[in-house]
């Protein structure tokens, strides 16, 4: 099958997005710095989940999701047909048709808008007034439900239903994948707030995240129906890892800015998106990839769960169980370990692309699960899914029970 486009041609009216991203995340990270500052809104040290020694200051969310916006905004102006599509959305909007609005591009784009920037704000409170987590998933539910009306999320069931030959109601279809979307955005949300526990860490492997779905968007679009949704992907992509490339020069240790749950809040959201989007295709094989991609916060998930739940805490409680934690505990420098994810967020990213490219869906299936049976005994070897000996006596005995930093402010 010939090629139907190059990758040339994808990304040749396309780039700029990346690029005027990068150029307001960078401009206005300074500037919310100084207003975080002047505003005393910081995150305070304490002895041990933030000990960076010095209030540092919030809102670097803020400044990634002016970028995100900025590059979405760019991709209106060389949409094809948006005239048309202003046409569509101003017919349809009266009259409800959410279909016809569901397969309108531009809808789309303002939906994606519109959830970053409820997802950004919510995170912004929790930033300010330390929301309950039930607060925080019902702000990720409404972002999720903003995704659904702008038709993104809608058909993600269809990854499993279609293979298995099952043919259910549209309506049956829509509340599975609707249920899908809202769970997926909760899981990513919070993936990636548990991620942020070091200067540059959560940025720097979302930043890689985008670039590897970048490379998934722009094959599909070489292959598939670019510029329809396929061009929409890749503006995406280019758009989150300009706005990640704008903010990480001040965030990289030591930071003198912290994107707070505002900033890993969007960076999850913007990840349970390109997953949605990626489900389009109607097969498990790109999602399957974009999972792999996003493999190593999944794991660092994964494992702070398993030692939580094994030393009898609840999987919400804080503690030093994160994987980089265990790595600096172990006398990584913060310098190294944040450098060591930035490799093996790119060793991730690099494998799933090659995998989701060359292998077929079952055989993906099988390497996946052997590499993973591989990496939970490796860790295992290592006593990094035990819980920690706790230690004699009543050592420990009435001090306060700690607040894991991304369960409460993250960075």
């Amino acid at each position: 099958m010939p090629l139907k486009y190059t990758a040339t041609e994808v990304l040749q009216d396309r780039w700029w997005i990346g690029a005027l991203a990068l150029g307001v995340s960078l401009v206005a990270t300074p500037i919310v710095r100084w207003l975080a500052y002047r505003a005393k809104i910081v995150d305070r040290p304490d002895d041990l989940l933030k000990p960076h020694g010095r209030p540092v200051a919030y809102l670097g969310g803020v400044a990634m999701c002016m970028g995100l916006l900025a590059g979405l905004a760019a991709d209106i102006t060389i949409m094809p047909d948006v005239a048309r599509h202003w046409e569509s959305i101003l017919s349809d909007l009266p009259r409800l048709e959410l279909w016809n609005l569901a397969d309108n591009p531009l809808w789309k784009v303002f939906a994606i808008a519109a959830a970053a920037v409820l997802i950004t704000a919510v995170g912004l409170l929790d930033d300010l007034y330390d929301l309950t987590p039930r607060q925080k998933i019902l702000g990720q539910v409404l972002a999720a439900a903003i995704l659904l009306l702008g038709g993104i999320g809608q058909k993600m069931a269809m990854v499993v239903l279609g293979p298995m030959g099952l043919h259910l109601p549209v309506w049956l279809v829509v509340s599975i994948s609707s249920v899908a979307c809202v769970i997926l955005v909760i899981c990513t949300c919070n993936a990636t707030n548990l991620l942020d526990g070091l200067d540059g860490l959560c940025g720097g492997v979302t930043g890689i995240i985008a670039v590897g779905y970048l490379i998934l968007a722009v094959w599909l679009a070489v292959w598939g129906n670019f510029p329809g949704t396929d061009g929409l992907r890749v503006a995406i992509c280019l758009a989150m890892a300009g706005a990640v490339l704008g903010f990480l020069p001040y965030n990289i240790p030591p930071a003198s800015i912290f994107m707070g749950d505002a900033g890993s809040m969007l960076l999850g959201f913007f990840v349970a998106v390109m997953m949605a989007m990626f489900c389009q295709e109607g097969t498990a094989r790109w999602l399957l990839a974009a999972m792999g991609v996003f493999a190593l916060p999944i794991l660092d998930t994964g494992l702070a769960v398993a030692r939580r739940a094994l030393s009898g805490k609840g999987i919400f409680s804080g503690d030093r169980s994160h994987l980089y934690d265990q790595l600096v505990d172990r006398g990584m420098t913060v310098q190294r370990v944040v450098g060591l994810f930035y490799v093996l967020a790119g060793g991730a990213a690099t494998v799933a692309v090659l995998v989701a490219i060359f292998f077929r869906l079952r055989y993906a299936v099988v390497f996946y699960a052997v590499l993973g049976i591989l990496i939970v005994i490796f860790f295992y070897r290592l006593g990094m899914i035990t819980p920690a000996p706790r230690p004699p006596g009543n050592a420990g005995a009435g001090q306060p029970p700690s607040m894991d930093h991304a369960d409460a402010q993250p960075k």
